[in-house]
């Protein structure tokens, strides 16, 4: 293992807390990178990493060492960028979270396009609704619905999202349907939950200008986007959530929209990375491509400039 490949497994130790994810990320036996750090550190003559029976972690000299890596391959990656091709087809491999909704419908329907135009790129995405740690997991980008509040990320707003209050026909004609927003709070919700967030139980509808959410009740409780959906098929109570994600059950007359002639707020969408990869030619091609997606599925009503950290966070994510 070369110096710099070393330098990269270091790092990746270090954000990850663990030898076997790190080798795992980086395609390597385990054994591999234990070598390799035990030359690195008697190169150094100096101990980089404290090893327990459940984690690792940097010792201050490690730490020290650490900090130096993270702007030494950031430069050498720059570097490569400008004097190598690799921007117009980068290689290697890319690791991008997205959540079902957005990975069924809106991203791997035109994935064929990706591959066609960067056939050295390997994909690997992570799909499902826990929030990943980028960092401490490799993640390259992840696309993130809300209001980023994480100061170690940079994000970039992809766009603005329509949304939709909705429930079954079944629950309607059990409960009513509801005419005015102020009689929401009449009504039950699917409530949800995600990571250790807060359990959302109400529906957030424009009043004079202005978002305003209305308390409800409820007795089931999700925290996937899937389970969302299908509770309320199920009768369980209304939902709220971006349009695309029910547009076909909405056709099919299988949901029923909810206070249509009024206005909800809409759902800011971000892709997210991690400071330290933002010259990463794999990332910024992606970037950019599925950029260009959403705006071709949604128009442009996002802003180009980056915003790497907004408080407070939106609760409606899903």
């Amino acid at each position: 293992m070369d110096r710099f490949d070393a330098l990269t497994l270091f790092t990746r130790i270090v954000e990850t807390s663990s030898f076997t994810r790190a080798a795992n990320g980086l395609n390597i036996p385990r054994a591999t990178a234990t070598l390799a750090i035990q030359q690195m550190e008697a190169r150094l003559g100096a101990r980089l990493l404290a090893r327990t029976t459940r984690q690792v972690h940097p010792t201050p000299e490690g730490q020290a060492f650490y900090e130096r890596c993270v702007q030494v391959l950031a430069d050498l990656e720059e570097a490569e960028a400008v004097l190598k091709p690799v921007a117009a087809n980068p290689s290697g491999v890319l690791r991008v979270e997205l959540h079902g909704a957005h990975a069924q419908r809106i991203v791997l329907p035109r994935i064929r396009e990706f591959r066609s135009r960067y056939p050295e790129l390997e994909l690997v995405i992570t799909s499902g609704d826990r929030r990943v740690d980028l960092v401490g997991e490799g993640i390259d980008c992840a696309l993130r619905g809300g209001t980023p509040n994480d100061s170690s990320l940079v994000a970039r707003k992809l766009v603005d999202l329509p949304q939709v209050i909705c429930a079954s026909p079944d629950y309607l004609s059990r409960f009513g349907t509801p005419r005015h927003p102020e009689e929401l709070g009449e009504h039950q919700v699917v409530r949800f939950f995600s990571g250790n967030t807060a359990v959302d139980s109400t529906l957030d509808v424009m009043v004079d200008g202005s978002p305003q959410a209305f308390a409800t009740g409820g007795w089931m409780t999700v925290n996937d986007a899937t389970s969302y959906v299908v509770c309320a098929q199920q009768g369980c109570g209304l939902i709220q959530l971006p349009r695309f994600h029910v547009e076909a059950a909405l056709n099919r007359g299988e949901l029923v929209e909810v206070l249509p002639e009024w206005d909800k707020p809409t759902l800011p969408l971000w892709v997210v990375y991690p400071q330290r990869r933002q010259l990463s030619p794999r990332v910024r091609v992606f970037i950019d491509w599925v950029a260009a997606v959403y705006e071709a599925r949604f128009g442009t009503n996002r802003p180009t400039a980056s915003a790497p950290r907004v408080t407070p966070a939106s609760r409606k994510s899903r």
